[in-house]
């Protein structure tokens, strides 16, 4: 069934000159953006005022119409903002919704903003703005998520936990060290956004549909309103890229794989079998059927969460992946993913500060874990090599060895008595226990980036004195 409508032969009155039919309802809703597309609307107003001042500028509106089209975009500004503008699915989306409204306001000046552009400039210039704008929100909420792990991590800056590999216990570290790890993931999450940011800052207004415009425009001019850059050079390439879209969302997957991970640990460490961390009860919730449970859900959702914002990467990348210069309708396709994913990911950093801030970290339980049999066994190789000049290899097999005495016996190494040690390997000492205990083990670590005690507060300060400056 046809919609009702719209123009003198119920074309659509934006673009239906060519058409005598107005578009069937199906389809008339399959081609609409406007449920979502309405976010860019500070964005698209912003570009239209930009374009309008600059048409007034160069000669090519009036001063009074160029007045008149920043005072009606002013208003429409008002209303949205409001909550008092009324969105219209047969108006397809945004940028047509604000044009029909500003005509209303201010009549045929309102029919001339249009004037050297194109929708497809329009809307490549509205989501690099967005795009923009929501790179520098996230940017910082990665900073508070730093900021609350070197919180914990200075509160308990010489607890002592096991290290792991392949999920077996390895060697003890300081529990900082474990944070500052998931630190430094987060700064070079937050200098893959900066650097899209600063690639996707060209702006494409003025490309017109694809080829530019016969119109003496003021490029720089609609730019540096803006805070672009710099105008995009080619006009091909202004309307119809969309790799910016995928660096941020290549970005945002990468950041999203750092959350997930740290989230399945906060899962993993506050199960009994560990516990190491309590999520507090503001970031848990309860079994409908099992009172005792403690469900550490906020850490949950994140890890679930990922897969969704690595998802969107993919879906605009296979969108992307055979389209013909310049621009296509698929290209519509990638708000939806970009709004969604981005918000994922902002939800997910916001919900981890305070939950890591909020949590306990059970210091004892870490400890215990930490002096798990032979966690030392690195330690007493490395000991092999700098006091008696074994090659670290046959250091490797006589420390084997001594951990299959040791295993054998149900004893750590540092259980084993002296002799027996000597039975593997007669040149052992005494000095050997000095580097036994696991106090020992984290103290010897200080080469740079290491777990040792000072090398764990230059860190922290480092990252401190860092973490204090402005996102940009």
């Amino acid at each position: 069934m046809a919609s009702k409508g719209q123009g003198p032969e119920g074309s659509n009155p934006m673009w239906g000159g060519r058409f005598s039919q107005q578009p069937e309802e199906i389809m008339e809703a399959f081609n609409a953006s406007i449920s979502f597309d309405q976010r860019l609307a500070p964005q698209d107003i912003r570009g239209s005022i930009a374009h309008a001042r600059m048409l007034g500028a160069v000669g090519i509106l009036s001063k009074a119409d160029a007045g008149a089209l920043v005072q009606g975009l002013e208003q429409i500004r008002s209303e949205i903002e409001a909550g008092t503008f009324e969105y219209k699915t047969a108006l397809e989306d945004i940028h047509l919704n604000i044009e029909a409204r500003l005509i209303e306001l201010v009549g045929d000046a309102g029919a001339r903003l249009h004037t050297a552009r194109s929708r497809n400039d329009q809307v490549a210039t509205d989501i690099r703005l967005w795009t923009r704008d929501k790179i520098a929100a996230l940017v910082g909420t990665i900073r508070t998520l730093q900021s609350a792990l070197l919180t914990t991590a200075q509160t308990h800056q010489s607890a002592v936990m096991p290290g792991f590999t392949h999920m077996q216990t390895a060697q003890p570290i300081l529990y900082a060290h474990y944070c500052l790890a998931y630190v430094e993931m987060l700064d070079r999450d937050a200098g893959r956004l900066n650097d899209a940011s600063a690639r996707l800052n060209e702006c494409p207004l003025g490309a017109a549909a694809l080829a530019g415009t016969p119109y003496a425009i003021d490029r720089e001019m609609t730019s540096a309103a803006l805070g672009f850059a710099k105008p995009m050079n080619n006009s091909l390439d202004a309307v119809s890229a969309r790799d910016f879209v995928q660096e941020v969302l290549a970005a945002a997957a990468i950041c999203a794989t750092h959350l997930s991970r740290l989230a399945e640990e906060l899962v993993v460490f506050s199960s009994a079998p560990f516990g190491f961390f309590a999520l507090s009860d503001g970031f848990s919730t309860g079994s409908s059927i099992m009172p005792q449970k403690r469900n550490p859900d906020a850490a949950e959702l994140v890890r679930g969460k990922s897969g969704r914002i690595i998802a969107a990467f993919t879906a605009v990348s296979v969108m992307l992946k055979g389209l013909p210069l310049a621009y296509s309708k698929d290209m519509q396709e990638d708000k939806e993913q970009t709004f969604d994913a981005l918000d994922q990911l902002e939800a997910c950093l916001r919900v981890l500060a305070p939950a890591i801030e909020s949590m306990t970290v059970n210091e004892v339980a870490m400890g215990k874990a930490a002096s798990a049999r032979f966690i030392t066994a690195t330690d007493l190789a490395d000991w092999l090599v700098r006091a008696l000049d074994v090659p670290f290899r046959q250091a490797h097999h006589i420390t084997g060895a001594l951990v299959a005495k040791a295993e054998a016996q149900d004893k750590d190494l540092s259980e084993l008595s002296l002799a027996e040690m000597q039975h593997i390997d007669p040149r052992i000492t005494g000095a050997v226990f000095e580097v036994l205990s696991v106090e020992a083990s984290v103290a010897a670590r200080r080469s740079f980036g290491g777990t040792a005690g000072p090398r764990v507060a230059e860190q922290i300060a480092h990252w401190r004195a860092l973490n204090a400056r402005p996102a940009r």
